[in-house]
């Protein structure tokens, strides 16, 4: 299991940047090959460079465990042709669009935007094989943004309350460590990725942040 520090395209949000799970990631067209290279040997992935919506931030976009993707109902068919030769596709509708930032999934449990109406939830829990949660994190209803899970673990926001953790213990079946990232940032999400193989960071991430981030999502 590998950890290592990353930015990609001048930023250190790499998880606004890239979607991952298991075996895939996505990333956008113009990342440097270092990002790339970076995702192949931490994550063991194989990565595919698409936009989604023309947009250059598919990690915001996407969210995937093993089994399918949601995806953002703006996507245009030549995107989510990159996506569906691997996995079954759910479109999002456009007002919580933002998939990567409203959905917090591994293979085991999701927790997804509590303004997500009853179809979209039992629609998620079709597509990821999994049950379908509806929480917030900290008060916000951005769970995908503010925590970023594995199979193996779950990091959030030092903001979260002992009830969100029981929370996501419950339902994604994996202990959580609050921390944040790239020296004091709280959304976590936005600034890790990850699968059960590894992790990157971003690169302004501090000592102290990457011990709690290794911790939480067992590497």
């Amino acid at each position: 299991m590998s950890m290592r520090l990353s930015r990609v395209n001048g930023t250190f949000n790499i998880g606004v940047n890239a979607a991952v799970n298991e075996s895939l990631a996505f990333i956008p067209p113009d990342a440097e090959p270092s990002f790339q290279t970076d995702l192949e040997e931490a994550l063991g992935v194989r990565v595919y460079r698409t936009t989604v919506a023309g947009s250059h931030v598919p990690g915001s976009l996407i969210a995937m465990n093993s089994y399918g993707a949601a995806v953002s109902e703006l996507a245009e068919e030549s995107e989510l042709e990159y996506i569906r030769k691997d996995l079954p596709v759910v479109l999002i509708p456009d007002r919580l669009n933002a998939a990567g930032n409203n959905i917090l999934v591994n293979d085991n449990g999701a927790l997804v935007n509590p303004e997500m109406g009853d179809s979209a939830v039992k629609e998620l829990a079709r597509l990821f094989n999994v049950e379908v949660v509806r929480a917030t994190v900290a008060g916000a209803n951005t769970v995908g943004s503010l925590c970023r899970c594995t199979n193996r673990g779950c990091v959030c926001t030092t903001d979260a309350t002992d009830d969100d953790l029981a929370v996501i213990r419950d339902v994604l079946k994996v202990d959580v460590v609050r921390t944040t990232v790239n020296h004091g940032v709280q959304y976590v999400g936005a600034g890790v990725v990850a699968n059960s193989t590894g992790a990157l960071i971003g690169d302004l991430t501090t000592p102290i942040e990457m011990s709690r981030v290794s911790d939480g999502l067992g590497l």
